[in-house]
């Protein structure tokens, strides 16, 4: 509730003035339509009606009996009927019939009576309008509700031009354009719809939607509809992202758009800085050569939109908040949106706000024009065996004066008319059950040694510790700036173009690796411009990556929770996917073998799911390993940051001291202090030696904490093992006797002394590259393996492999389960493969 109490806040401030309340997880509103509200959600409701009314915004509920209504069934009318007058006792006034997302075709009884489904539609539709003594406000929501839903076309659809001529002319129409999410709206095709519809329609805008995409959040300015559109139209209902703090910029950059024609005339918007520097609008009125003012057009400036809504949304970021201590409520925008079960992004799981700018006649005469928030809910509903009981009696009568009753009257009245009835709560999601805690207390904490520090109110009431001369300097948030804000919408930008800077790391990823050659390992006739120019550019893409991890870690320590923990599981996933481009990047400048063979099937920057983290992946050589890429946020958020580069020599020491303690525990207690490097020189010295080119370290604050090593073909490998690397381990590394018991580095030992069998060619045909990954235990964050490993993978797959494997042995649980949730199956056992160890492949 508080949360709907800031965006009717919002909503009145910005000239917004309708509510619309259509949460699919409200399962009564779609699912159960016919199931009346209980005790408890009657006042939830009630609740959420007086907030509305308190701050001016007209409240309209919606109903979605279409999925299973007898139209012809006088007893389904009477129980919508029943159910719309139990609404009404809470104070609603304004109500809405959606018919949106429904089969086409009608059930044998609807057939004997009426002569198309639009028909039926209209008939109880019209009733229902009625009865409830036609209301001022009253929405139809056609099944054809968009260009591409009309057969044959939007001009010649029988079902919508039965709808303009038998739907009653006080019910407005909704309509969301050529498209479900329309790019463009134009005013022809509004004067087409209209003209069949034979009144104007009130669109249902999915420009910022983004239930359909759980990697997507839009924070683009409102754009594609001419402000030529306004005096054409009954009203625009702007449905948003499913997170209420992701929508600051939809509904105010909406907002600005209405004020650029108010009344049908545009005017210009002015960015003006104040002495306290906030930004304001002013409307100029002008007349060239005239002391009378008059209304002047001038276009809307999405840009100039977005600015306004960001600057004002920038204040936001440094208010501490955190919507907490809350009632549940069985629908409405979660005030924990990251997903604790970690099965994904939770946006599937929030429901929406959606805010409507009406015109005449809904606004009375010279008030100000405003908006309608929709609440839809993005899980999907969940399906119920419906009963074969008739529908309930009715409940409540419809009275025949109009009266007042008080909350505690309309109470009564519902447990009166229950007594007999078995009440049962409304469906939950995990989400809404939570609401009533803070994000923060919900949250399992986690105290790993890897998370960045971030203040908490008990450190903040703590004295300050002071470090010494030798110690480390304390941690310092970096509060958000205007930079980064930007930067965060035109990252997440609008469903079919990314924003600017967006646009512009992807041209120079996509023009990096398409020159990739120019810098290969194996190029002939280096071209020292070219050469040049190559790295230039490499490192302005560097810099952008580097921005972005800037823009995450100040996010995550910003002060206003609540806006955080909306926006942090999208900022999550980019930094994760940004991290490993930039890393490929990286190894395309210093190792690769020759011009990458991934350029086909290029296609435009946009419109793909996934948004911008979507476009990277699929220009990476990897793009189908949709398990790598899929990286949900931690419980609790943190600004922890780690890197992943190429190897480079100097790297040496550090890997093999990782490598030591990974793997010391397995190894026979006190054995280890003859021969400190033994386990480096048996696991990793050989990659580190012979395939540096594809080898990747992780890095933490500087130190490495994991590395990523890897062999494109195993066969030269074998080769150059025998020429140079074994004998040097022959030389280190005195045999032992094979007569006595030996200990785990006597066998290591042996190792290098014995003739190493190779392994099928048939196998190596499929599975040509070796490869081991190992990330400190110190790392508690899962998603730095997914990145390496795709990083290596990347690298292999560029230059050639066809797929990769790793050998583990089989008391190695640890190694088993870290490669298994890498993507790693293991292998059926072949001749020739090592009896004491097990073989995991995977396919790139």
């Amino acid at each position: 509730m508080e949360q709907r109490r800031e965006l009717f806040r919002r909503m009145r401030r910005w000239g917004l003035n309708t509510y619309l309340y259509a949460p699919k997880d409200d399962y009564k509103h779609r699912m159960f339509w016919r199931e009346m509200y209980s005790v408890e959600e009657a006042e939830q409701l009630m609740q959420l009606i007086t907030a509305a009314k308190e701050h001016s915004i007209e409240f309209v509920y919606a109903i979605s009996p279409g999925l299973d209504i007898t139209f012809s069934n006088q007893k389904e009318v009477a129980t919508l009927k029943r159910k719309l007058d139990q609404v009404s006792q809470f104070g609603c006034k304004s109500f809405a019939l959606l018919f949106d997302d429904i089969d086409h075709n009608m059930c044998p009884a609807d057939k004997e009576v009426f002569s198309s489904f639009a028909h039926a539609q209209l008939s109880v539709t019209n009733e229902i309008y009625q009865y409830l003594e036609e209301p001022e406000h009253f929405l139809f929501c056609p099944t054809e509700y968009c260009g591409t839903f009309c057969y044959p076309n939007v001009a010649h659809s029988p079902y919508l031009k039965t709808v303009g001529e038998k739907l009653l002319p006080g019910i407005d129409v909704l309509w969301t354009g050529p498209k479900v999410v329309s790019k463009d709206i134009s005013v022809d095709s509004i004067e087409e719809v209209t003209k069949i519809l034979k009144r104007s329609p009130l669109i249902w805008d999915n420009l910022h939607a983004n239930d359909y995409d759980q990697k997507r959040l839009f924070l683009g300015p409102y754009k594609g509809r001419s402000t030529e559109l306004i005096p054409r139209l009954k009203g625009v209902l702007t449905n948003p992202n499913c997170e209420f703090e992701g929508n600051f910029v939809a509904i105010h950059t909406l907002a600005t758009w209405y004020k650029s024609n108010m009344n049908g005339v545009r005017k210009d918007v002015v960015m003006t800085d104040t002495e306290e520097n906030t930004v304001s609008i002013q409307i100029k009125l002008e007349n060239e050569g005239s002391d009378e003012e008059i209304e002047m057009d001038v276009l809307y400036s999405p840009q100039m939109a977005l600015k306004l809504a960001i600057t004002e949304w920038m204040q936001e970021f440094g208010v501490p908040h955190q919507y907490n201590c809350r009632t549940v409520p069985h629908s409405g925008a979660k005030t924990n949106p990251i997903d604790t079960g970690g099965i994904g992004t939770p946006c599937l799981n929030s429901t929406t706000t959606v805010t409507t700018v009406y015109q005449q006649p809904i606004m009375s005469q010279g008030s100000p024009l405003s908006g309608e928030p929709v609440l839809l809910a993005k899980e999907e509903e969940e399906k119920k065996q419906q009963s074969d009981e008739e529908p309930m009696e009715m409940v409540l009568e419809k009275p025949d004066e109009q009266e007042t009753k008080t909350v505690n009257q309309i109470l009564t009245d519902i447990v009166k008319a229950k007594l007999s009835e078995d009440l049962k709560p409304m469906e939950m999601d995990k989400d809404s059950i939570a609401e009533s805690k803070s994000p923060e207390i919900f949250m399992q904490e986690d105290t790993g040694s890897d998370m960045a520090p971030m203040q908490t109110d008990e450190q903040l009431n703590k004295e300050q510790y002071i470090p010494g001369p030798n110690e480390k300097p304390l941690f310092a948030a970096e509060a958000m700036t205007m930079e980064d804000l930007n930067l965060l919408a035109e990252m997440f930008y609008l469903p079919y173009e990314h924003g600017p800077k967006s646009v512009q790391m992807l041209r120079e990823f996509q023009w990096l690796r398409a020159n990739s050659s120019v810098v290969s390992v194996n190029c002939k006739g280096k071209d020292a411009e070219k050469i040049e120019k190559w790295h230039f550019r490499a490192t302005k893409f560097e810099e952008m990556c580097r921005r972005v991890m800037q823009m995450f870690t100040r996010l995550a320590n910003c002060e206003n929770r609540s806006i955080l923990y909306d926006l942090y599981p999208y900022v999550w996933d980019i930094k994760g996917v940004v991290a490993m481009v930039k890393s490929f990047v990286q190894w395309l400048g210093c190792r690769s073998q020759s011009s990458a063979q991934f350029l086909s099937g290029d296609q435009e920057p946009w419109a793909f799911r996934g948004g911008l983290a979507g476009e990277f992946q699929r220009l990476l050589p990897i793009e189908a390993a949709n398990d790598l890429f899929y990286q949900p946020p931690p419980p609790m958020p943190t600004s922890k940051v780690f890197a992943i580069r190429p190897y480079f020599p100097k790297d040496e020491a550090s890997v093999y001291k990782i490598c030591k303690e990974m793997y010391d525990d397995e190894m026979d207690a006190g054995l280890m202090s003859d021969q400190p490097d033994i386990i480096g020189d048996s696991l990793v010295g050989g990659f580190l030696t012979l395939s540096p080119d594809y080898c990747f370290v992780l890095e933490d604050e500087g130190s490495v904490c994991g590395y990523a090593l890897g062999i494109v073909d195993v066969h030269p490998y074998a080769r150059k093992c025998k020429v140079s690397w074994i004998p040097a381990m022959r030389e280190k590394y005195i045999k032992p006797e094979a007569s006595k018991e030996l200990s785990d580095e006597q066998k290591m030992m042996l190792s290098f002394h014995e003739e190493q069998q190779g392994l099928p060619e048939n196998f190596l045909a499929s599975f040509p590259s070796l490869i081991k990954v190992d990330v400190h235990t110190k790392v508690t964050d899962p998603s730095v393996a997914k990145s390496m490993m795709g990083c290596l993978l990347s690298s292999l797959k560029a230059d050639g492999s066809r797929g990769a494997f790793c050998e583990v042995k089989p008391s190695d649980r640890r190694g088993l389960e870290f490669y298994s949730k890498l993507g790693f199956l293991e292998l059926a056992k072949m001749e020739g493969f090592p009896k004491e160890m097990l073989v995991l492949g995977r396919n790139l």
